[in-house]
């Protein structure tokens, strides 16, 4: 389990799991995500919600996994850009030191 600065001052935080940094690499969720200019802000978090949105709405078969990632971190009241921005560095230092495992897409 990891701790997010959800805010500048650090008096917000999230948790985040292991499961839900694995569903962020399951679907790609932050795969051209970020425009050219490289800032996170609001309106990235809002396609961030949409694409998340969209991806259940196609699915077939279960996306509980997914529904878990909105519920504990996305749509979390303290989730705002600087929580995305914080998330986005979790994933990228977290990603390397947990290989896919055989039959995971990336």
């Amino acid at each position: 389990m990891y701790t997010l600065q959800a805010n500048a001052s650090g008096t917000r935080s999230i948790a985040v799991s292991d499961e839900n940094l694995n569903t962020i690499r399951k679907y790609g969720l932050f795969q051209h995500l970020i425009d050219s200019n490289g800032i996170v802000d609001e309106t990235v978090l809002d396609k961030l919600k949409l694409n998340i949105r969209s991806l259940i709405a196609a699915q077939v078969e279960d996306s509980k996994d997914l529904l878990d990632l909105c519920i504990d971190v996305i749509y979390h009241n303290n989730m705002k850009a600087f929580g995305l921005q914080q998330l986005i560095r979790l994933y990228l230092q977290w990603a390397p030191a947990h290989p896919m495992e055989e039959g995971e897409e990336e």
